[in-house]
C-alpha cells in the first residue's frame, strides 16, 4: 500500500487517512469536509476557523467550534460587525477559543469588511474560484494533495484586495477543500464524489 493512501477504518470503509485520527475527525470527514457550503455567513465562519487554525491543528479547532459559534454570534456577520471593544476583551478571556489576539482582531476587522458588501457576494466571490473539477484528477495518495494551488492563491489575493486578513494562499486553499470547491478526498475514499 502506498504512503498516504486510503485506509481501511473500523467499520470497513477506506478513508483518507488523516481521517482515521479521532471519532471526530471521521464524521468531520464524513459529513462535512469536501461537501459544498454556500451563504455569506456560513463561509465567513469558515474564512474564521481556518484563519484560527493557521500553525494548529484542525482538531483543535474543531472540537471548540462550538465555543466559537458561541463567542461570535454563530459568525452572523451583521452582529460580529458590531462587537466593541467590550466584547473583543471578552474575546481574549475565553477559554472556549483560541485566545489569539491577532486572529480575533482579523475576524472583527473581516466581518466589518464584509458587512459593507451587498448579500451574497462573499459567496460569490469565493465560488468565482473554484477550479474545473475535470481538469483535477483524484488524488491517490496524500501526497497528490496540494497545499496552495493557482486557484487559491488567485482567490487569496482577492479576498486580500478586498480588505480581509489572514487569507493567505495555504489557508484559502484549506477552505476550498472543507468548503467543496475542491474535492481532495482520496480515489478511493468512500466519501469521494459525495457532493
Amino acid at each position: 500500500m502506498s504512503e498516504g493512501a486510503a485506509l481501511t477504518g473500523p467499520d470497513g470503509a477506506a478513508r483518507c487517512p488523516w481521517a482515521l485520527s479521532t471519532p471526530d475527525y471521521v464524521t468531520y470527514h464524513d459529513e462535512e469536509w469536501g461537501r459544498p457550503v454556500h451563504g455569506d455567513d456560513a463561509l465567513f465562519e469558515r474564512v474564521s476557523l481556518e484563519a484560527f487554525q493557521s500553525g494548529l491543528s484542525w482538531i483543535t479547532i474543531l472540537r471548540r467550534r462550538a465555543g466559537f459559534r458561541a463567542a461570535f454570534a454563530d459568525f452572523k456577520i451583521a452582529a460580529v460587525a458590531g462587537f466593541t471593544d467590550e466584547e473583543r476583551a471578552r474575546l481574549l478571556a475565553d477559554p472556549g477559543i483560541i485566545r489569539n489576539g491577532a486572529k480575533i482582531d482579523a475576524t472583527l476587522a473581516n466581518a466589518r469588511v464584509l458587512a459593507a458588501w451587498a448579500p451574497g457576494e462573499l459567496d460569490e466571490l469565493i465560488w468565482s474560484h473554484a477550479p474545473d473539477p475535470a481538469g483535477r484528477p483524484a488524488p491517490r495518495t496524500l501526497a497528490d494533495v496540494p497545499a496552495i494551488t493557482p486557484e487559491s492563491t488567485a482567490l487569496s489575493k482577492a479576498l486580500k484586495k478586498r480588505g480581509l486578513r489572514f487569507v493567505g494562499p495555504t489557508t484559502a486553499y484549506a477552505l476550498m477543500q472543507a468548503c467543496g470547491l475542491v474535492d481532495d478526498h482520496l480515489e478511493t475514499c468512500v466519501a469521494r464524489g459525495r457532493r
